[in-house]
């Protein structure tokens, strides 16, 4: 970093560096973004975002400044443009509209060999040819870290009476964005860092596979078990972001004991995610959402069911579970185990109350299916007819009253009507089940979700309590069957079912607890421990924790069929006021809360980083 006079500690510059700025992949973007009113409420025009430029989403996600109005910056920008690095910045159009700098890794790729060379000196680890991902991760990192190294004085305006140089802090998240910090700490740069983990990447990895990950993590062979899976390299630039951290941190007090094992330094801290909490004025009005987003996937299941529609919607209830498509890690093994036995249960005790269970999924697919798509339509016909009939009934209706008599059936149905009516009704007929999947799969018979529906029986059969949708595609406004955004989808939905096994944060039963829907996770899941920490009896508001860290796989499963029989047996009244408890616990997810652990662990980095600071 250029020197430029003393340091000025009481306005530090903070730098946010992520693989998800402006770049939507995962959950760290909703991290970031959410996070994004709360950080600029606290350093004002201080605070500037890196990231790697999108082609996809970076022209719709910034809002592009020619020249920044801080002279170092702007030069900074220059010099590396000069050296033929396309560099976009401007505002992230987001609430609180940061500054950002986007680096295009394309226009460093003809560097990529000389840098992956080096780091391989720093790291002592061979990089393959062919690892896209970890390609572009390093010219990200090379990238962040000559601009660090070029960077000399403050985003303040040029006016600012404040000439000295500021104190600087960056704070990293994840390995792609952390090929930084073992340079940063090389070039010596005085810098002030933070590296959080969200999760890690030999974690995620062992956690898919059959093993008794947590009761072993203290014996794993992490090198031995990288190389085994191909994985050493990225492994490498994890652990040296962790180790040349000044503060290091993670997501979750779980993640932190992973992290201390896998990653060999014991987390300084956990930050919670948190997220932008949007209080009501009054319990009703969440409560009206809920009934209006509801009436919508009335409307899907109408049309997925038709020829089967043999349930009363008045005692359905829609439970789901969301996020990517990690068949053991996100417990979807354990959550169709447990409708299948709920379904049992709900049979032999006589109950008339349906489940449909939503899985909402991303997987490779060649399309909608046909049949899908032919029930909303032919439900949208039968709608349109009976708006047509039912128009039609309201005229002879007032015709025939206005002549001083009551009406007769025949005065109100014709025998075009019923016609109409007749043709619709038989286009509802179907001699197969409803299916359990509404896309055609690219690889159908190896999937694990659809197998195991198949093998435990879960097929949408007549006279089944437990109905099942797969949807393997995020939802939005512009889905043909859905019609809804994700969030009011969750809305509309009773319950989230999140039986994880490996969830170092989990921000869809978070999600949840804002919109004051009930969930189901586990000890295994950074919220789950989160809220079994802050909340004293949690099931009683709503969050059923199920032990997956103690128990064996079959007394977790029979905790999650319990805890799925004891929300479905609840009366409406009962579900409504747990609806109410749970929505109360969203305060304790605000960034408002949460966001005094960031606070925390960058004052900590700056100590460290520089100790002369009163």
């Amino acid at each position: 970093m250029a020197e430029n006079g003393d340091a000025d500690f009481s306005r530090p510059l903070l730098f946010e560096v992520a693989w998800e700025v402006a770049n939507k992949v995962g959950t760290i973007y909703t991290v970031i973004k959410s996070k994004v009113p709360f950080t600029v409420e606290e350093y004002g025009n201080r605070y500037c975002l890196i990231g790697p430029f999108s082609p996809k989403t970076g022209p719709m996600e910034v809002e592009p400044i020619e020249n920044p109005a801080s002279a170092p910056l702007r030069d900074t920008l220059k010099q590396m443009r000069d050296k033929g690095i396309r560099v976009t910045y401007g505002r992230w159009l987001v609430e609180g509209g940061p500054a950002v700098i986007l680096f295009d890794v394309a226009s460093a790729h003809n560097r990529i060999g000389e840098w992956k060379t080096d780091l391989e000196g720093h790291l002592k680890v061979p990089f393959p040819a062919d690892d896209y991902d970890t390609n572009e991760a390093v010219a990200f990192g090379y990238l962040v870290s000559w601009f660090f190294d070029e960077f000399p004085a403050p985003l303040a305006d040029a006016s600012d009476a404040d000439r000295k140089t500021p104190l600087v802090l960056a704070h990293f998240h994840e390995w792609m964005a952390g090929v930084a910090l073992p340079l940063v700490k090389a070039k010596k740069i005085p810098l002030a860092t933070v590296f959080t983990v969200h999760n890690t990447l030999l974690g995620r990895y062992l956690c898919a596979g059959d093993v008794d990950f947590y009761n072993n993590l203290k014996r794993f062979d992490v090198e031995s078990e990288a190389t085994k899976r191909g994985i050493l390299h990225r492994y490498a630039v994890e652990r040296a972001a962790v180790q040349s951290s000044d503060v290091f941190t993670a997501v979750s007090h779980i993640t932190a004991y992973e992290a201390e094992w896998l990653c060999q330094r014991k987390p300084d801290g956990v930050l919670p995610n948190g997220l932008n909490v949007v209080k009501f004025s009054a319990l009703h009005e969440f409560q009206n959402l809920h009934a209006i987003h509801k009436e919508r996937i009335h409307e899907f299941v109408r049309g997925h069911f038709y020829g089967h529609y043999d349930f009363d919607l008045e005692r359905t209830l829609y439970v789901f579970t969301a996020g990517r498509y990690e068949y053991r890690n996100k417990g979807i093994d354990m959550f169709i185990d447990g409708l299948a036995r709920l379904n049992k249960r709900l049979i032999s005790s006589g109950s008339t109350t349906t489940i449909v269970a939503f899985i909402v999924m991303p997987a490779a697919t060649l399309g909608y299916t046909v049949d899908s798509l032919k029930g909303q339509a032919v439900m949208k016909q039968l709608t349109q007819t009976a708006e047509q009939v039912e128009r039609q009934i309201t005229e002879r209706l007032m015709e025939v009253a206005a002549r001083g008599r009551l009406p007769t059936p025949k005065d109100l149905l014709d025998s075009n009507d019923l016609v109409l009516l007749k043709r619709r009704v038989y286009a509802l007929r179907r001699d197969q089940n409803p299916p359990v999947v509404t896309h055609n799969m690219a690889d159908e018979d190896n999937d694990p979700i659809l197998n195991q529906l198949k093998r435990v029986g879960l097929n949408n059969a007549p006279g089944d309590r437990v109905k099942v949708v797969f949807h393997p595609e995020y939802l939005n406004a512009n889905n043909p069957l859905f019609g809804m955004d994700y969030d009011d989808f969750v809305r509309g939905c009773h319950l989230g079912v999140f039986p994880s096994y490996y969830e170092p944060w989990g921000y869809t039963p978070a999600e949840c607890t804002v919109m004051g829907v009930p969930t189901i996770t586990t000890n295994l899941s950074g919220y789950g421990c989160f809220m079994d920490e802050s909340v004293s009896n949690p099931r009683d508001y709503g969050i059923y924790i199920l032990d997956r860290r103690v128990k064996s796989p079959e007394e977790s499963a029979s905790q999650l069929v319990n805890a799925l029989w004891d929300f479905v047996t609840k009366n409406r009244r009962q579900r409504i006021n747990q609806r109410n408890r749970t929505e109360r616990l969203s305060d304790l997810l605000d960034w408002r809360r949460l966001g005094v652990e960031y606070q925390k662990a960058r004052w900590v980095a700056v100590k460290r980083k520089f100790p002369q600071v009163s």
